[in-house]
């Protein structure tokens, strides 16, 4: 007996002993062989990294107005294993589609969503209908969900998660610019797509433990790297004007319907690009909803185009830099043979014309002469070349083109017909601003750009652009002498090209343009490209503008159909800047045409309004204001409804009545409207001198904030020709656009009736028929 209950005892205790040698060894190998896996393990379910996204940048014009911006957005998300638990999926599915849009059959599998073990998921997005919808539709959601847990007590059956998403305010407004931003996070075109990078800013995250409910345990350490986040641009473009010329393009749409159409406008002295647009254009709130890829094509700085007469600036420019070019000396004007090939200008009625009378109507013939016998191939190109045509421009924006300029100066009709704009010359718009402010800023050729000041928001550091000068392509007193040419294009009302550009009291120098387009490899004589180009005002510039239509309905010329839309675009533009109007005249047969008087208008009651509702109409008659405040009424204006405004008198919108408002810029402004205006904003002002404020100084004194403000009399810059007469004592805006009477133009598509030789005078330097196939065709399609 006690023999037996040893050997069970020795038994027991062995299984004992071999059952903690086996758990030895089981954590032996757990903690110390398997120690490294186990670990990660436990770090993987108890620690979490969590992402921390970073803001976007914004995007302002000019003048701090935000044209892109991260907004509030929400994804609708749902819980199938609920759903289907309270067999709600018939009403969820009912009420989702008429919500979301989405089809009925895509939302049914979302509700029957599995996961690999035959599970119904708890979590589902409703993608892509659902996927950050605006705050209405979450409101919406939200009811619905309310209406689930009242009905049916039913908690987490449908829901919404709060995201972002990017937001352009102004719709359509300078969209190929601004390009658009995609809900899955890449940029699509535009500046988001060219600064995306600094738009973007760097992701952050924080890293730390968490028991099983995912509740931070206590005492434990955590690794938090904030997110840095995207840089702010601060554009060149200036929304206004970006307005100006958006309605003045949808004005001529109306009339001429073109296939497609561009403007580019600049400041020429540093070419900070100050409104650009293109026709088609798109929403970029609603990108995805584009009918075709052509509306974001950006025909400003992406099509290439033979310009025609509107090229004409750069043979002019040569020419005079040269000194070859002497405005009273005559040649015959109508046809001239080259290569075997007859040239003809639009008139074969206007006999011996000076070279001056030739850049006035347009000649081809005389830019022929120019180009061919005075300048010739070589010096012409080098001249093209220098302007920065055949290469890109640098502008800050994708997918820029270089466009092409391949004429060969061996071959006598190549080079001509690339005098006139014609044949192997292609160029796009951005180009052909730039070469006008070259003329026009004293012969700099500077480069375009986009951004004025990228500001990091983490840190307050600001990014100034400086503008860029390329070379200096002519001589500034050539650059003034092709000024006053080209000025007499416009102001010439009885043979000027470009009389319907004119503006009352802004002297304005331009060219107009009208191409006949290549379809296949033949000249098609009903469709044109027309154009315009040129700046104001000539004694000062401040903008430089290029239309182009591309297939007007009419058979139009630039002078017609481009013309006045510069004019409605710089004529409001000029009085939105401010610009003081001189004594400009246009010239008729006598020469003494004088300037209209200014109607000045009566200012509008404003008072009450909403504020995008008073800005608008301000915009539609052509009347500057300043807007104070971050409201969205108007609380008070300056001046008061009902009195008669002043030449070059702005209104100031105030929305709001608190005295920590930011203080407007009142440089150029009277001492008058500016002490009325800050009286309004109740701040104090000091003031040294007289005239005109010329500086201003915001400061704390004994706890009111008061502006200094330093005046100066008025005076004007003169930047190249003087002006004929003394500028009225104005600053600001003058308040309506004023209209000048002008003849019907008569700058009409070119004669193209040219007949051709079928042998090339080689003998004489011409080309081959066959060697200059391209030249013929320009020949044939040569415009005025």
């Amino acid at each position: 007996m006690v023999k037996r209950i040893k050997l069970r005892t020795l038994l027991i205790g062995g299984c004992i002993t071999l059952f903690f040698l086996v758990l030895l060894l089981k954590v032996f190998w757990i903690q110390v062989v398997s120690g490294e896996y186990w670990h990660n393990q436990v770090v993987t379910q108890v620690e979490r990294d969590q992402v921390i996204q970073p803001k976007r940048g914004t995007i302002t014009d000019r003048k701090g107005n935000v044209l892109a911006t991260d907004a509030p957005a929400y994804t609708v998300v749902v819980n199938p294993s609920i759903i289907q638990e309270y067999d709600l999926e018939n009403e969820v599915v009912a009420k989702l589609h008429q919500l979301l849009k989405t089809p009925e059959d895509e939302l049914r599998k979302h509700l029957s969503a599995k996961d690999k073990g035959g599970n119904y998921l708890k979590n589902r997005e409703i993608r892509n209908g659902g996927w950050k919808v605006d705050p209405e539709v979450k409101v919406q959601v939200d009811t619905f969900k309310e209406y689930l847990k009242d009905k049916y007590k039913v908690i987490g059956a449908v829901d919404t998660v709060q995201e972002s998403k990017r937001y352009y305010p102004e719709n359509k407004l300078a969209s190929h610019v601004l390009g658009y931003y995609r809900k899955d996070g890449t940029a699509g075109m535009g500046l988001e797509a060219y600064y995306n990078k600094e738009l973007s800013g760097t992701a952050g995250k924080l890293l730390y433990q968490r028991d099983l409910k995912g509740v931070p345990l206590q005492g434990s350490e955590s690794n938090y790297e904030p997110a840095q986040n995207g840089k702010n641009l601060k554009l060149t473009i200036d929304d206004t004007i970006q307005y100006y010329i958006e309605d003045a393009m949808q004005e001529a749409i109306a009339t001429y319907n073109p296939k497609t159409m561009t403007v580019v406008a600049a400041d020429p002295k540093t070419m900070d690009v100050l409104g650009m647009a293109s026709y088609p254009n798109f929403n970029p709130n609603t990108y995805g909803s584009t009918s075709s890829m052509d509306f974001f094509r950006n025909n400003a700085t992406q099509s290439i185009y033979e310009p025609g007469s509107t090229f004409k600036i750069v043979t002019l420019a040569a020419a005079v830099q040269e000194k070859v070019f002497n405005p009273n000396e005559t040649y015959q004007s109508g046809m001239i043979r080259v290569g075997g090939w007859d040239i003809r200008d639009v008139s074969r009625n206007w006999g011996t014309l000076t070279y001056l009378q030739g850049v006035k109507r347009s000649s081809n013939v005389g830019f022929v002469h120019l180009g061919l016998s005075k300048l010739g191939g070589e010096r012409l190109k080098k001249y093209i070349n220098n302007f920065g045509f055949g290469v890109k421009t640098g502008i800050d924006l994708p997918s820029e083109s270089s466009g092409a300029i391949t004429f060969h100066t061996q071959y006598k009709s190549e080079v001509a017909t690339a005098a006139y704009g014609h044949g192997r010359v292609q160029v796009t718009p951005i180009q052909q601003v730039a070469a006008i402010s070259a003329i026009a800023n004293g012969g700099k050729l500077m480069q375009p750009h986009l951004v004025k000041e990228i500001t990091n928001p983490d840190t307050g550091e600001v990014q100034t652009i400086q503008p860029k000068e390329v070379r200096q392509v002519i001589s500034q007193e050539s650059a003034l002498q092709t000024s006053s040419y080209l000025e007499q294009v416009v102001s010439d009302q009885e043979i000027g090209t470009g009389r319907l550009a004119y503006i009352d009291g802004y002297r304005v120098a331009g060219k107009t343009g009208t191409a006949t387009k290549v379809v296949g490899k033949v000249y098609d004589h009903s469709k044109d490209v027309v154009s315009f180009i040129g700046f104001a005002p000539v004694n000062d510039p401040k903008i430089a503008v290029l239309i182009v239509m591309d297939e007007p309905n009419k058979s139009v010329g630039g002078g017609t159909a481009a013309a006045p839309v510069f004019k409605k675009i710089v004529s409001q533009s000029l009085q939105y800047m401010g610009v003081p109007k001189t004594g400009a005249k246009a010239n008729n047969k006598s020469d003494s045409a004088a300037v209209k008087t200014v109607n000045l208008p009566t200012v509008p009651k404003l008072t009450g309004q909403v504020k995008k509702d008073a800005q608008n109409a301000l915009l539609k008659q052509g009347i500057a204001y300043e807007t104070v405040g971050k409201g969205s009424k108007i609380v008070r204006q300056y001046p008061e409804a009902g009195v008669k405004m002043k030449p070059g008198q702005r209104i100031y919108l105030l929305t709001e009545d608190s005295a920590n408002m930011t203080i407007p810029d009142f440089t150029g402004v009277s001492l008058r409207d500016t002490l009325q205006v800050l009286t309004l904003m109740k701040v104090g002002v000091q003031v040294s001198g007289e005239g005109y404020v010329v500086s201003q100084k915001a400061q704390m004194v004994s706890g009111k904030r008061v502006v200094s403000v330093i005046l100066q009399p008025a005076k004007e810059t003169v930047t190249g020709v003087k002006p004929e007469e003394t500028p009225d004592s104005t600053t600001g805006v003058a308040t309506n656009q004023t209209g000048s009477t002008a003849k019907t133009n008569t700058d009409a598509k070119t004669d193209t009736t040219a007949s051709a030789s079928s042998n090339g005078d080689t003998s004489k330097g011409g080309v081959s028929a066959v060697a200059d196939e391209k030249s013929a065709a320009a020949i044939k399609g040569q415009d005025n």
